[in-house]
């Protein structure tokens, strides 16, 4: 892996962040070091976010996000990044910056979008609740009657692509639906999809909204 490392394409990390001062020195400093950018896309933060991000990671890009929403976020952290490849990151410690490498060998081999999925083997989720699940499983469902594709899980924020991939993909969504709007509009742009098993982890401070 680590020869492979050597000759992989530009990496932007996106990390929308709104209050997460608590959390981000459990992601911040597992982010590996062959990623080329993080952006911190803040969210009008009222704690020292900001503050904290800096002191942990002197390099890391700071984004003032001028709307609201976790899809506007996002909106703001692509159109910031300069990489090859973005992954887009919670700042809440529920997803595994250890991970990144698994989501980057899927890109290089051939596909265009890596979707986490707590659902495919090797998966999981320490947080999800049963009714997340149902709704997370009905969702599934019905997009994938209705668009005929194969996703297990719908409602994950953790993924990664080619930033070519957003020439043809609108984010025009500013709220969490965002994640399964990028999810469609990349089946229906006709890009190669490959699930990839992620454990979800607790938000390790303040509260899931």
């Amino acid at each position: 892996m680590q020869e492979k490392l050597l000759r992989l394409p530009s990496i932007s990390v996106v990390i929308p962040a709104r209050n997460e001062a608590s959390n981000l020195p459990y992601v911040l400093p597992h982010i590996p070091s062959f990623v080329d950018e993080v952006i911190l896309v803040d969210g009008d933060s009222i704690d020292n976010t900001v503050v904290v991000a800096q002191l942990l990671l002197p390099t890391i890009r700071i984004v003032k996000q001028e709307g609201k929403g976790k899809g506007n976020a996002i909106r703001a952290g692509v159109a910031a990044s300069t990489g090859d490849i973005i992954i887009l990151l919670d700042a809440d410690g529920s997803a595994d910056p250890n991970e990144i490498p698994r989501f980057v060998e899927v890109l290089m081999a051939g596909n265009d979008f890596a979707k986490g999925s707590r659902f495919k083997k090797g998966g999981g989720s320490h947080d999800i609740t049963l009714l997340r699940r149902a709704g997370n499983y009905g969702l599934s469902k019905l997009v994938n009657l209705l668009f005929r594709t194969h996703f297990s899980d719908l409602c994950y924020g953790y993924n990664a692509l080619w930033k070519h991939c957003f020439d043809y993909v609108e984010i025009d969504s500013d709220g969490f639906e965002v994640e399964t709007l990028i999810n469609i509009r990349i089946h229906q742009a006709g890009f190669k999809i490959a699930e990839v098993p992620s454990i979800e982890y607790e938000r390790i401070h303040g509260v899931r909204i």
